[in-house]
């Protein structure tokens, strides 16, 4: 199954995608930079100085005050999007009622291909990270139409496996990137709830504007089991076990939904888009939904 249709990428071209943040990019472009320049809207005035462009001045000010101000304005800048993928073992998980039939990983991965296909359309740059307990390979975030398809092809090439090392990882990755861009992290999140916060808390203070995409199969947060099941470790434990689901269900639930809200809590006290997937859901409606719902906000 291609990871990039063409029907997706014309879909999601028309909605384009907008920081909220202030960026700090390379080239002049659709974004809020933290600098002041000439560009269109405006930020400050400043007194004038020896050697300013009298172009710059606020004839206004001067007018009723007799005094000279330069007017400033927020340049624009173009946005460096890291897309993180996680490809520990448990996104290996592959829900009977998933869309398309697709696991956790090759979710993540198509949200991911399309994201970073939207921010090269739109002539901003991204860059990948695929991870489990350590991360495994790092694209720099490049503008350049070549980087979509280094982008596909890794996401093509990885495979799930190994234990969730999520909460560490964010630390080391955080340390990798350049400040003031934007970080998405696509994954299922199975580590400690408070030490994965520490680590998108790293992201915050380096700056950068965050987005959880928190994907999950239907049966992992709703639990529909109704017969007896022999449930697997995907994290490399060669280990069963047989349940009677009635018996854990409400005890199960329980758990995930402290779970989810702290996650959910957690990433508002440090002003991360939280955003809950479902694979359940056609992966590209909801990217669609999520991109609709943030350029009406």
């Amino acid at each position: 199954m291609e990871i990039l249709p063409p029907e997706t990428t014309e879909r999601i071209a028309r909605i384009g995608f907008l920081a909220r943040g202030r960026m700090a990019g390379p080239i002049s472009g659709r974004h809020a930079s933290p600098n002041r320049g000439a560009s269109v809207e405006f930020a400050e005035h400043r007194p004038y100085s020896p050697g300013d462009s009298p172009r710059d001045l606020d004839w206004r000010v001067l007018g009723k005050a007799d005094r000279y101000y330069i007017k400033q304005y927020i340049e624009e800048t173009n946005l460096r999007a890291t897309l993180l993928v996680d490809a520990s073992g448990s996104m290996g998980y592959r829900g009977k009622a998933a869309a398309e039939g697709l696991s956790k990983f090759d979710y993540a991965r198509r949200v991911a291909a399309a994201l970073a296909y939207l921010f090269i359309k739109q002539q901003d740059s991204a860059g990948l990270v695929t991870f489990d307990t350590e991360v495994r390979n790092y694209l720099p975030p490049k503008t350049r139409k070549s980087q979509i398809r280094a982008i596909v092809e890794e996401l093509t090439d990885t495979k799930p496996s190994k234990q969730s090392g999520v909460a560490a990882t964010f630390h080391d990755i955080a340390e990798r990137i350049s400040p003031r861009g934007l970080v998405l992290v696509i994954s299922d999140l199975f580590d400690d709830p408070d030490e994965i916060l520490n680590g998108l808390q790293h992201f915050a203070h380096r700056n950068h504007e965050v987005i959880i995409f928190h994907v999950m199969a239907d049966e992992e947060r709703h639990f529909p089991f109704k017969k007896f099941h022999r449930f697997r470790d995907l994290e490399g434990v060669d280990h069963a076990i047989n349940v009677e689901p009635n018996a854990i269900r409400r005890e199960y639930l329980k758990r995930v939904n402290s779970f989810l809200e702290k996650i959910e809590k957690g990433c508002g006290a440090i002003q991360a888009s939280y955003v809950p997937m479902n694979t359940k859901t056609p992966y590209d409606q909801a990217l669609i939904q999520f991109l609709a719902q943030r350029r009406s906000k």
